[in-house]
């Protein structure tokens, strides 16, 4: 497995596997990676010749007060896990070369970005969109593959992508969850074992959710009423939102169906967490 960390070789690099007709695949992270991550990794080891990963801390999208400078980040265990899943290159540039003084230049998907997480985090997805897009003119993918867990994330690149013509083909993967339910988050890491334990809440409130929409309760309201206070259960959560939305545009709903979103965020003592489902494929499963 070869690391890069200039921007120039990454695109030679890049360049010359197109020229040899060689497909690229590439999984975009800010490291600390998990078997969320390594999911990830396996699949574009599936579809493409070359396996990319990135680990960068994306200054952008972090905003004032957030935990940027305590992200959690360990180059070594990450190599490992990354050569485990069959990476070819791993890409992990500077803060100091992604954005070198005077830069100014930022991509902001208008509607998408608005509510949610955009609303909770002002700012952060026009950061994303930006790293994101830079990273596609780096490594210059044929396919770049992203979790589900972060939603409206990829809702907001699968727009980024169509309009701006980036020819990078998009793909959402499953939610990868502890035996217990809990998704699979870098974050995790800052929970001690009692907050870890009342994280559970996120998952139950879905599970609850899903069980009375798949018995026939239709109410966004109700159903938000009933996750809100599952949550509000644990000493150590506070809500950040609880929403049902249309799955494609993220607006707000009245009335759930099968594909209505699900969305939630929680504070779990000072970690913020977030998870989400489609009801029509929770209640298929059986919640």
């Amino acid at each position: 497995m070869k690391i890069i960390q200039s921007i120039d070789e990454m695109q030679e690099f890049s360049q010359r596997a197109r020229g040899e007709g060689k497909t690229i695949a590439f999984v975009p992270t800010m490291g600390y990676l998990h078997e969320g991550h390594a999911s990830l990794m396996r699949e574009g080891r599936n579809r493409a010749d070359i396996l990319v990963a990135s680990i960068f801390v994306n200054p952008t999208q972090f905003g004032k007060g957030e935990d940027f400078e305590t992200y959690p980040r360990d180059m070594e265990r990450d190599s490992k896990i990354a050569a485990e899943a069959g990476v070819d290159v791993i890409f992990t540039p500077t803060a100091a070369e992604m954005y070198p003084a005077g830069y100014q230049t930022y991509v902001n998907v208008e509607g998408l970005s608005l509510p949610l997480c955009g609303a909770s985090r002002p700012g952060h997805f026009r950061g994303v969109t930006t790293v994101v897009t830079k990273l596609f003119n780096i490594v210059r993918p044929h396919t770049s593959l992203f979790g589900r867990k972060d939603f409206q994330q990829l809702a907001v690149i699968r727009r980024m992508t169509a309009d701006l013509n980036l020819g990078v083909e998009i793909v959402g993967m499953p939610i990868v969850r502890e035996p217990d339910g809990l998704a699979m988050s870098s974050r995790n890491a800052y929970l001690s074992s009692e907050e870890r334990q009342q994280a559970l809440c996120l998952y139950k409130a879905m599970r609850q959710i899903a069980w009375l929409y798949r018995h026939g309760e239709r109410s966004a309201k109700i159903l938000r009423k009933v996750a809100v206070a599952e949550i509000n259960a644990k000493p150590s959560a506070a809500v950040d939102y609880v929403e049902l939305r249309n799955s494609v545009t993220l607006e707000e709903v009245t009335a759930a169906d099968d594909a209505t979103l699900l969305a939630l965020a929680v504070k779990i003592g000072k970690t913020r967490l977030i998870d989400n489902c489609i009801l029509g494929e929770e209640s298929q499963d059986g919640a």
